[in-house]
């Protein structure tokens, strides 16, 4: 293999450490004929895949190549492949498959030259790998990586480690962090500065808006041929979304307010979604996921919403965007006709520790989901311990 390419992948290892592992370590197929792993940026894929290569580089000949390394400006990423196989290659991972031309094209044929050969890729941008995903349906599994879980965030950052719980035994009141007795300020801790695994860098808010302004002014407008004062249009409906408490779409007086045709609208909400700045929560007359009427919008996670909202951030939104944001990693969340949230017939009803049950009267299986509570009884359930599912 060129020299360049190698010398790049042991560096990338040598910057790697494998302490601590994502959700989705346990749930890839490492050993299917290809796999794709996606996500928003930032949430720790391409660490990940080094943890992998560094862990098992002695057992098999591998490659880790960036597909936006200066190599790939006089080289095709097939001709790589064809090489690295030559030379007794096992298993080859591509970061940023998504900045590279032509991709899934060049995908599909190294699948069907190189039926030895193992091959995962990684995308930041969900855009484009949901553009060319339908190309590589049937060859390759994709994976889809959200942010760390309140779980995870108390293992990387505070070394204390908790297994991982079902929605069943969470509303059976058999959460427990044995390390700890009083939860509630790692929680508080995390619901600002804890979704990525870059949380402990002292540039924080500046990491953050690198990510907003790569995925609102790069991402997103490639994708969907956009020019600059669309993108600027983007950013000022994500500001609108980021005040809301939380923000229900009326497409009409929005259009109004950034300027655009209301009939655009639910794409440019679509495209936020899939790049993780933003979460739609439907209702159920779609009859399966993602297909119901958007009933409210909330910023992909709570980092996100402290960020933009700043002095004005709402706490009761904060707490919603909490529960819908880890909800959905294992479950289908929806919203409740007479509640926030429903799931599998439970309805939730989200708040703080003066939370009622008045909401839940008619419901068949109602919970009180309270902020600043340590410990729950009954259908009272504390908001920390949904952050304990993955």
């Amino acid at each position: 293999m060129d020299i360049a390419l190698v010398e790049f992948m042991e560096g990338q290892l040598k910057q790697t450490t494998s302490t601590f592992h994502r959700y989705m370590y346990s749930q890839i197929s490492w050993e299917s004929r290809m796999f794709g792993l996606i996500g928003p940026r930032g949430v720790g894929k391409s660490t990940m895949i080094l943890q992998y290569v560094k862990e098992h580089w002695d057992k098999r000949q591998m490659l880790y190549v960036t597909a936006d390394h200066l190599y790939f400006s006089s080289h095709t990423l097939a001709e790589t492949v064809e090489e690295f196989v030559k030379e007794g290659g096992e298993q080859i991972f591509i970061d940023e498959i998504h900045k590279y031309e032509n991709w899934s094209r060049e995908l599909k044929q190294i699948y069907d030259s190189h039926p030895d050969l193992k091959v995962g890729f990684t995308g930041s941008s969900v855009l484009d790998i949901y553009k060319g995903f339908s190309d590589l349906s049937r060859r390759a599994p994709i994976f889809t990586m959200q942010g760390l879980s309140f779980r995870e965030f108390l293992l990387l950052f505070h070394g204390l480690q908790t297994p991982a719980y079902s929605l069943d035994e969470i509303l059976d009141h058999q959460v427990k962090i044995e390390a700890i007795n009083h939860p509630l300020p790692f929680f508080k801790e995390y619901l600002q500065r804890g979704y990525y695994p870059f949380a402990a860098d002292s540039d924080l808010d500046i990491r953050l808006r690198q990510v907003i302004n790569q995925t609102m002014e790069v991402d997103i407008p490639q994708y969907a041929n956009m020019n600059a004062s669309t993108s600027r249009k983007l950013k000022k409906l994500l500001a609108v979304i980021a005040r809301s408490v939380p923000f229900k779409p009326v497409m009409d007086s929005l259009a109004t307010v950034i300027g655009v045709s209301r009939n655009v609208l639910p794409d440019y909400f679509i495209y936020m979604e899939q790049a993780g700045m933003i979460g739609q929560l439907r209702d159920d007359t779609g009859g399966i996921r993602g297909i119901g009427k958007v009933d409210k919008v909330y910023l992909d996670n709570t980092n996100l919403a402290y960020l933009l909202g700043r002095e004005a951030t709402d706490i009761g939104n904060i707490r919603e965007t909490f529960f819908y944001n880890q909800m959905r990693v294992t479950t289908d969340v929806i919203s409740s006709r007479i509640s926030d949230f429903e799931i599998d017939g439970k309805t939730f009803e989200v708040g703080g520790k003066g939370k009622g049950k008045k909401q839940l009267t008619d419901a068949a299986e109602g919970y009180v989901v309270k902020d600043d509570i340590e410990f729950g009884t009954g259908n009272i359930i504390p908001l920390w311990a949904f952050g304990l599912t993955y």
